[in-house]
């Protein structure tokens, strides 16, 4: 997370060079080539189906980050992390039957309100960024219900393929708008760490991760995310929040937790004619 939101925080200072719309290509890009060495999915093989599901995952994955990235533009770090984690909050709740968890969601939706500037402070907070945000959260909600089917279905390779669908989708849009701009070797360094910040290292970080802990445990500790995009904000790029502002993103965080720590997955007792093992 801290990488994660490092790296976001990076992008932010390329804006004035290549726009929103630039930062995002490159990122995209030079993730791709990255992953494309480390995890060489070319060794898998695709049927027609699987090209779909992982362009589908691509296309949802560049939307998302070309979004996060406008929504950055015109509002604070901390509270576009925030907005943006409505998309998990959205696919956690989905996927819950407990009455609990529509607790957590209310207090998840006065964190979004408290965040949403009414009456005479409209002004504070540009309503196009936010809107960004929220859409950047739908698509994140879609990135992670298509990125489980693919990775169940063709493995963790899927990433690298996903991120170079992303990048043909973004570049393009970053080129007519940022256009001969977008190889200057100047800005090359900066956007080479934002890639390994925001993709590289976050995803290999992830697969070691998720390999020695619970997905609960990981979506919970997850949860903290706008924490350390609002920390993030702060440090480097000086954004400070007000309490109210803060007080929101602590009930976004809370009800993220709440949902996904108490989404255990039920374990049956093994049955006395034969034990089972289970892989979460």
């Amino acid at each position: 997370m801290l990488s994660l939101q490092g790296g976001a925080a990076l992008a932010k200072t390329l804006f004035p060079a290549v726009g929103a719309q630039g930062t995002a290509a490159l990122r995209l890009f030079l993730s791709a080539l990255l992953l494309l060495v480390y995890f060489r999915p070319w060794r898998v093989r695709m049927t027609a189906s699987g090209w779909r599901l992982v362009a589908a995952y691509g296309v949802s994955l560049g939307t998302m980050n070309l979004l996060f990235y406008m929504a950055l533009n015109t509002i604070p770090l901390g509270i576009a992390v925030a907005l943006e984690f409505t998309g998990p909050l959205a696919v956690a709740l989905l996927s819950s039957r407990r009455l609990i968890d529509f607790a957590w969601i209310t207090l998840a939706v006065a964190g979004i309100l408290l965040l949403i500037p009414h009456g005479a402070d409209v002004d504070t907070l540009d309503p196009v960024g936010v809107l960004f945000a929220l859409a950047a959260g739908l698509c994140w909600a879609l990135y992670i219900v298509l990125g489980r089917r693919a990775g169940m279905h063709l493995g963790t390779q899927t990433i690298a393929l996903a991120t170079s669908v992303a990048a043909l989708f973004v570049l393009p849009i970053g080129l007519a708008h940022a256009g001969t701009a977008l190889f200057s070797l100047d800005i090359l360094p900066w956007a080479i760490g934002v890639a390994v910040l925001s993709s590289a290292l976050p995803y290999a970080l992830e697969i070691s991760v998720l390999r020695r802990m619970p997905v609960r445990v990981f979506g919970t500790l997850l949860s903290l995310e706008p924490v350390f995009g609002a920390i993030s904000g702060l440090m480097f790029l000086g954004e400070t929040l007000s309490l109210t502002q803060y007080a929101a993103i602590i009930a976004i965080v809370a009800a993220s937790a709440g949902i996904t720590f108490g989404n255990r997955p039920s374990i049956k007792k093994p049955s006395k004619r034969k034990s089972q093992s289970r892989k979460f």
